[in-house]
């Protein structure tokens, strides 16, 4: 059982004459440039295939060891940041994130590759739960909603972009650009953090529980890993290293939890889950995650290999709806902190499920016009649902949770994209093969181009149907929020700001 290293109360920090501004755009452009590299290579991979001369399966892991390594490390933020100051945090994570982008700009091979990719992920999974956990400490529940909207224009605007961006710099340069355009913006995300930015954060440096670091490690990696596995194709469900791995992963998870809530100073206090509106949250974001991996999964599918449309044009398409979504979040923010979450989230949660039985009835003779407003129409939903949730259930938490709220939020979502992407791609090849077995004869007596575009377009739609399904879900809970009132011990800390903070 962990205990505390020292008995001292820590000491509050006085933010009277800490400047905001500031540090929120160190956060914003450290950010930006590690989400958005999350989705930069994607469109790459069949060049990096031809060049590195390797399978489609073992590129593939560029993106699965990503996302492993983040799902990974941020529940084991909530710990760092007890360690380590937020100075600290971010200064670590942007050094690695210019280290690895440096070492994938200049890689001989594959395996060289993978490790660059790895670096930057360690730094994309540090980055996050330090973003929200500087927020939270920063500004008083009143606030919070319009800080975090603008790093709700981050979050999505950065990963909407990459695909396009990255067909476009494909299109003229070599691949090694992704990482060359993106290093010296980084290095300047360090060197602007090192000159401004200060330390917000309380450091209590709890005892290490090596244990519950290796339960975590095993539980979070092996579920992400598993599902990641099975939504890449290698070799589906009955496979060994997805059927071991989700097995391992939800044993150890079990193991993790139940030694957390034995634990009086856990590493991930799972006690954040008294507060309802935190577990609601928690809930409703992972609901509404799978809804959009559903069609960040399934409009691409259904452009290229239905439509017969390229990457970079299929980026296009559903530019604009990222771009939106990421321009309104600010919006959505500043009006949670006038009138609640639920002015926005149910609403929202109403469009979102009219726009998703709308997605269920398109085919590849839709317009793409249509595709391009359904998809901003969705982008806009999700704008009305995810910040002002996410704020509203983390400002329930007492101050002590803040570190453990946002890495069990960050994680979460993590893992609910992981099953998204696995689920859906389940889905629509289920409904592929059971078109292709009901067409054995071809009784319709359409081409064999044809007949694969309309096996297609039934697995598609057939997914957007339980893609509906869970907006629907996601709607019910929405009748569920209501405003969160800060814990007693929060409203006497939030004082009003003095000028300097602006």
């Amino acid at each position: 059982m962990n205990t505390a290293s020292t008995g001292l109360n820590p000491q509050k920090l006085d933010l009277a004459n800490i400047k905001r501004l500031p540090i929120m755009i160190s956060l914003i452009i450290g950010a930006f440039f590690s989400i958005l590299n999350e989705t930069l290579l994607n469109v790459a991979f069949p060049e990096l295939v031809k060049e590195l001369n390797v399978p489609y399966t073992t590129i593939q892991w560029l993106s699965t060891a990503y996302m492993l390594v983040v799902g990974v490390l941020i529940p084991v933020t909530a710990l760092l940041v007890q360690w380590f100051s937020t100075r600290q945090m971010f200064l670590g994570a942007m050094f690695l994130f210019s280290l690895g982008t440096l070492v994938c700009a200049i890689a001989p091979g594959f395996e060289v590759l993978l490790v660059g990719r790895l670096l930057q992920a360690c730094a994309t999974g540090l980055m996050l739960p330090v973003m929200m956990n500087t927020i939270l400490v920063l500004y008083p529940p009143e606030k919070r909603g319009a800080a975090m909207g603008t790093m709700g224009l981050v979050i999505m605007f950065a990963p909407a972009i990459g695909p396009t961006l990255s067909g476009l710099i494909l299109d003229t340069m070599n691949w090694r650009w992704l990482f060359y355009l993106v290093l010296p913006f980084a290095i300047f995300a360090f060197i602007f953090a090192f000159i401004y930015l200060k330390n917000v954060s309380v450091l209590t440096r709890p005892k290490v529980d090596i244990l519950s670091i290796i339960l975590s490690t095993l539980g979070f990696g092996g579920i992400v890993f598993g599902f990641s596995s099975a939504g890449e194709g290698h070799g589906g469900w009955s496979s060994p290293e997805v059927y071991i791995s989700l097995i391992v992963g939800g044993i150890s998870l079990v193991l993790f939890i139940i030694r957390q809530l034995a634990s009086k100073n856990p590493m991930l206090d799972l006690r954040a889950f008294k507060s309802p509106m935190f577990s609601l949250a928690t809930v409703l974001i992972m609901i509404v995650m799978m809804t959009l991996f559903s069609t960040m999964l399934l409009l691409p599918t259904l452009f290229q290999q239905g439509l017969m449309l390229t990457a970079f044009t299929s980026g296009l398409l559903m530019l604009p709806g990222g771009i939106l979504n990421g321009f309104l979040s600010p919006v959505t923010g500043k009006l949670f902190d006038k009138f609640g979450p639920r002015a926005l989230v149910v609403p929202g949660a109403a469009i979102l499920a009219g726009v998703m039985w709308m997605f269920t009835q398109v085919s590849v003779t839709t317009s793409k016009g249509t595709f391009i407003a359904l998809h901003c129409v969705m982008m806009v939903a999700l704008s009305m649902i995810m910040m002002p949730t996410q704020t509203n259930g983390l400002n329930q938490l007492p101050r002590r949770y803040y570190p453990h709220g946002t890495a069990i939020m960050n994680t979460l979502q993590q893992v609910a994209g992981a099953i998204g992407v696995a689920f859906f791609i389940s889905l629509m090849q289920s409904g592929m093969n059971d078109y292709l077995a009901s067409q054995a004869a071809n009784p319709s007596g359409l081409s064999e181009q044809d007949l694969a575009a309309t096996a297609l377009n039934e697995g598609v739609t057939g997914s957007f149907q339980v893609g509906f399904y869970f907006a629907i879900g996601a709607l019910v809970l929405s009748f569920f929020v209501r405003r969160a009132e800060a814990p007693q011990e929060e409203q006497g800390e939030a004082a009003a700001p003095s000028p300097a903070m602006h």
